[in-house]
């Protein structure tokens, strides 16, 4: 038998990272067959997979906080620090792509024309559409701020509608964005600006996604009054992760659609 004598939680053997990390890797591959065979299949299974092993997993994470109490202050400190650098490793992934686009608008090569945007290279107009999507996602960090201050407050019918606000436009903005792709005047593989363009618009918007499902995962706790004004670690992270989405979109907007047009 082992005595617990310290604060910190130890976890049963769990399948989830595995499979998450295996959807992952599918999810990666995926993107290669659609670019280079035009076949999406497997891309939405590795997304649902990704999805549904996410959702388990923080359902079995729930459990060990709300129902079985194994989560002290000091879990709770360390699920907090752990987010906050994963958002910093975030944070340098997209800081390569801005680095990118910089240096490739700075120093253009006279095989583009000597000029940025490359000749034959028609940019985006930044007040259209990445206009309403820079509203949307701002408006939708605005609501999951009020959903915050609302468990705070114990009004769990207040938070519920505006974090199911904040979903919906999370679900507009990928619609946006994908209507815009289609209409793109220029592709992937048009220069190094179609390229950084795509890459780095391409993973925001899987990141919209990823933080979608965790608000997804979050309202369906706000419903079944699994959160609580005292048991919140897991919406104060999905929160903190989409002010974040909303930040590197304000950059994107900022250098990739209005400087670089």
């Amino acid at each position: 038998m082992m005595f617990k004598l310290n604060t910190f939680h130890f976890v049963f053997m769990s399948p989830w990272p595995l499979f998450v990390s295996f959807s992952s890797f599918n999810f990666f591959l995926s993107i290669i067959i659609w670019m280079n065979y035009g076949n999406f299949i497997f891309l939405i299974m590795a997304m649902f997979n990704i999805m549904f092993c996410s959702y388990v997993w923080w359902r079995d994470v729930d459990r060990e906080s709300s129902f079985l109490g194994s989560h002290s202050l000091k879990v709770k400190y360390g699920l907090k620090f752990g987010m906050i650098l994963f958002i910093v490793s975030e944070v340098m992934f997209f800081f390569s792509f801005f680095w990118s686009f910089i240096h490739g608008s700075s120093s253009s090569d006279v095989t583009m024309g000597a000029s940025w945007p490359p000749e034959q290279v028609f940019p985006f107009d930044p007040m259209s559409v990445p206009l309403v999507n820079t509203i949307v996602l701002l408006s939708s960090g605005a609501s999951v701020t009020w959903s915050h201050h609302s468990i705070l407050k114990n009004k769990m019918m207040v938070s519920s509608i505006s974090l199911f606000f904040t979903i919906m436009l999370g679900v507009f903005f990928t619609i946006l964005q994908y209507l815009e792709y289609l209409g793109s005047p220029f592709s992937i593989s048009d220069s190094d600006m179609g390229s950084t363009f795509f890459m780095a618009t391409g993973f925001h918007g899987i990141h919209v996604i990823i933080g979608s499902t965790f608000l997804m995962i979050e309202f369906i706790k706000n419903v079944f009054y699994v959160n609580t004004n005292s048991q919140i670690v897991g919406f104060e992270c999905s929160a903190w992760y989409w002010h974040f989405v909303d930040v590197i979109w304000l950059f994107l907007y900022s250098l990739i659609y209005w400087w670089g047009s």
